[in-house]
C-alpha cells in the first residue's frame, strides 16, 4: 500500500522541489515495478523520510503504525525511535501482507503513513473511528486531498471533507525542509478527546444536505420539496416511535465516523458542488447518503410522484432557521459549532436527518 514513484519532494508552505522526468519503467529498488492500480507511490528522499519522523515526534515507547511500508524506507527511521512499528501491506511482494481496509487494527500511539491516493478518504475516517484513539497520525496525502482536508470555511476547497474531519480532529500542514515532492502534502491529525457527543450518521445526513449546494442559502435548500420530503417522513417516523414507547437507536461511534468516509457517491477528489448564488426553491436532484436511508432520504434525488409535504411541516423547519438566523447562511462558510448548533436545534424540534 505505497505509491506512485513520481519524485522524490513534497509540496507544502516551504516550497516546491522540482521534478525530473524520468522514462521507462516504473520501477523502484530491488527492480520492483510499482502498481498504479494501488495507488504506489514509493518514498525514497532520505531527508523527507527523516523530516517525517522527526515531526511525528515519536517516544522510545511508542507504538507505531505504519500504513503501507513499501520497500521499508520510512519502516527502517521509525525503528530507531519506537518501541514496535507494526507495517500493514497490500502489495505481498513488499514486508507485510494485508488490505488496511480490511483488517482489525491493533493498538497503536502514532500512525506514520505514506498511504495510497485511492483510499484516502475511507482510510482517514478508519483511523479516526480506531479506540482507544491514537496520540497523532502524520500522512502523506496527494496534495489537492491534502488541501480539501485542512481547508477552513469560505475557503473554495471547503468541503464535507473538511467539516467532517475538523470535527473529529486537528488538522494541519507540516513544513518540510526539503519540500516533499509536487504532487504530495504531508498533514498531521491529531484526534480530538473525547469525539464530540454526535449522532455521525445524524451528523453526516445533515452536511451532506448543506452541501448539495453549499453556496445557496440553507433557507433555499431546505424550501426543496424533496428534501422536506425526506424530513417529514423521517419526523412521522421518530412521532410513530416515540408513541410506542420507544425511541430512534443510537449508532455506534466507531460505525458512524467510519462512515463519513464511506458515504455513496463521495470521491477522494470529487469536489461538492458549488452551485449558484442565486436563492431559487425549485427541486434539484441531489447525490443520496445515509439521509436517504431513513424517511426516504434528505439529501436525496428528485422525487416522482411523492406525497406533498404538509404544511405544518415546513412552517416548523422554516420556523428552526428563521428564528435563528439560520435562513441565510451558506455552508461554505460555516464552522464545525455551527452546523453542531443547527443540528441540535433541529432535533430538539424533532426533525431528524437519518
Amino acid at each position: 500500500m505505497s505509491s506512485k514513484g513520481k519524485g522524490d519532494g513534497l509540496r507544502v508552505a516551504g516550497g516546491v522541489q522540482k521534478k525530473t522526468n524520468r522514462k521507462g519503467a516504473n520501477t523502484g529498488v530491488s527492480g520492483l515495478e510499482f502498481h498504479k492500480s494501488k495507488g504506489q507511490h514509493i518514498l525514497k528522499n532520505p531527508l523527507v523520510v527523516q523530516a517525517i519522523v522527526d515531526k511525528a515526534g515519536v517516544k522510545s515507547t511508542d507504538v507505531v503504525l505504519e500504513i503501507g511500508p513499501g520497500t521499508g524506507n520510512l519502516t527502517v527511521k521509525l525503528l530507531e525511535k519506537a518501541k514496535k512499528v507494526i507495517a500493514i501491506e497490500l502489495d505481498p511482494r513488499m514486508i507485510i501482507h494485508g488490505d488496511f481496509m480490511r483488517v482489525e487494527l491493533p493498538y497503536f500511539d502514532l500512525c506514520v503513513a505514506n498511504i495510497p491516493y485511492n483510499i484516502s478518504s475511507p482510510l482517514t475516517f478508519k483511523l479516526l473511528a480506531h479506540r482507544p484513539a491514537f496520540r497523532a497520525a502524520v500522512i502523506m496525502y496527494q496534495h489537492e486531498f491534502a488541501m480539501r482536508l485542512v481547508a477552513k470555511p469560505a475557503d473554495p476547497l471547503y468541503s464535507r471533507l473538511a467539516v467532517n474531519t475538523q470535527l473529529l480532529a486537528r488538522v494541519g500542514k507540516n513544513n518540510f525542509r526539503p519540500p516533499p515532492k509536487v504532487d504530495s502534502s504531508v498533514v498531521r491529525i491529531e484526534p480530538r478527546h473525547p469525539p464530540p457527543p454526535v449522532n455521525f450518521m445524524e451528523w453526516d445526513g445533515l452536511v451532506r444536505l448543506c452541501f448539495s449546494r453549499k453556496n445557496k442559502t440553507l433557507g433555499a435548500i431546505f424550501r426543496q420539496a424533496n428534501t422536506l420530503q425526506a424530513l417529514e417522513a423521517n419526523y412521522r417516523t421518530y412521532q410513530a416511535l416515540q408513541g410506542n414507547g420507544g425511541g430512534a437507536a443510537g449508532a455506534d461511534a466507531a460505525v458512524g465516523i467510519q462512515s463519513l468516509g464511506t458515504a455513496a457517491g463521495d470521491d477522494d477528489v470529487a469536489m461538492d458542488h458549488d452551485g449558484a448564488d442565486d436563492d431559487d426553491d425549485d427541486a434539484m436532484t441531489v447525490d443520496g447518503g445515509p439521509a436517504s436511508k431513513a424517511g426516504g432520504g434528505a439529501a436525496g434525488g428528485r422525487r416522482r410522484g411523492g406525497s406533498r409535504v404538509s404544511p405544518e411541516f415546513k412552517e416548523l423547519v422554516m420556523k428552526v432557521l428563521t428564528d435563528n438566523g439560520l435562513d441565510t447562511n451558506r455552508s461554505s462558510k460555516m464552522s464545525q459549532e455551527e452546523f453542531l448548533n443547527m443540528l441540535a436545534l433541529f432535533n430538539a424540534a424533532g426533525i431528524h436527518f437519518a
